[in-house]
């Protein structure tokens, strides 16, 4: 894609451990400016290198991601890759040793970034922001800690290995998800706190890592004393919060489209294109549909249809400022390939500070 003008604001997944012709026509669509894999796309390292250089063959420009956190949230598994561990280890270690636990974090990030850029990935979805109150099923221990201080200098830590791996980071889910009871995979979280009390400790980790974050993921969570939209539907969060207050200019995510709260908005659930519409509007650079090409993806061409159509119609228009954004995630600078990781004495000494 020669056009630095064009917007390519679409997120999605392709069916299995190699691309067929509709994964190859899809991702060759202006409009798609990702790809985001999943355990089923995983065989072995040589597949997935394979896999992403195909990708890469079609669109040199594709954001490859994963969501690659440590602990239970870790797509590849086997093959080499380090398990790396929840990020709640990381917080219990603060607890006892916050030297410790913040070399602990830049490792964590050095290996999770070096790994998956040895198997070309460019991009995780990490890390988690959001304050362990000991009551979310979804987030548990994928939380650094229930303290947004110690959350931020953690998560700052992580970030800064990353960076060390040549990848940028995604903050989530803003401006918190620790506090409700409910997935919103299966439901609608509802968090009744006023804006206020959400800024004095949800949101934090945004404020001060304003200048660290490469990207925000918002929640899919209703705020209601604030709107009655989700988090990443909203205008005032994404807009007025998160870029205006906050001061944020990074790259923000829709998070997944077909999850049960992500559709469902005004008392309506939305098509696929209105939702993704409906993201964009309200501030987002990029909309993410997961799971959707497995069998005919019927669901993924109508989203590809409806996106055309819209821009075409002159419902959406594309921003140069979101695509800007989108380009700046890509990595930085080469990566090692398997081998070349294995002899970095960097890599190696991040691994032996793995707790």
């Amino acid at each position: 894609m020669t056009d630095k003008t064009l917007h390519a604001p679409l997120i999605i997944d392709v069916a299995g451990t190699e691309l067929n012709a509709a994964d190859r026509r899809r991702l060759a669509d202006p409009l798609v400016g990702g790809v985001i894999h999943f355990a089923r796309n995983w065989n072995d390292r040589a597949q997935m290198t394979a896999l992403n250089a195909e990708i890469k063959a079609i669109r040199p420009d594709m954001l490859v991601c994963v969501d690659h956190e440590g602990g239970r949230v870790q797509r590849f598994r086997t093959d080499g890759f380090t398990r790396l561990p929840p990020m709640r280890t990381l917080g219990e270690l603060w607890m006892r040793d916050p030297l410790r636990a913040t070399q602990a974090a830049v490792a964590c990030g050095r290996v999770l970034g070096g790994e998956l850029r040895a198997c070309g990935v460019d991009f995780s979805f990490a890390p988690v922001l959001d304050l362990d109150y000991g009551e979310s099923s979804v987030i548990g221990d994928r939380s650094f800690h229930r303290d947004p201080r110690v959350v931020a200098l953690l998560a700052r830590s992580l970030m800064h290995g990353l960076l060390q791996a040549g990848m940028a980071n995604c903050g989530k889910h803003f401006p918190g998800h620790g506090f409700v009871k409910a997935d919103s995979h299966v439901a609608i979280p509802v968090d009744r706190r006023s804006l206020k009390a959400i800024l004095a400790d949800d949101a934090r980790p945004y404020e001060w890592l304003q200048g660290t974050l490469a990207a925000v993921m918002p929640a899919h969570v209703i705020y209601p004393k604030v709107d009655a939209r989700p988090a990443g539907f909203s205008a005032k969060w994404l807009q007025q919060v998160l870029r205006g207050k906050l001061g944020f200019d990074g790259a923000v995510f829709s998070d997944d489209l077909s999850m049960e709260a992500a559709r469902r908005i005004d008392g309506q659930v939305l098509s696929y294109t209105d939702a993704a519409l409906a993201a964009l509007d309200a501030g987002c650079d990029l909309a993410l549909l997961c799971n959707q090409s497995v069998g005919e993806g019927a669901a993924l061409d109508a989203l590809l249809d409806g996106m055309a159509a819209a821009r075409h119609g002159g419902r959406w228009r594309p921003d140069p400022a979101s695509e800007r954004r989108r380009r700046g995630l890509l990595p930085r600078g080469p990566a090692f390939d398997w081998a070349g990781l294995q002899a970095s004495s960097d890599y190696l000494q991040a691994v032996g500070l793995l707790p």
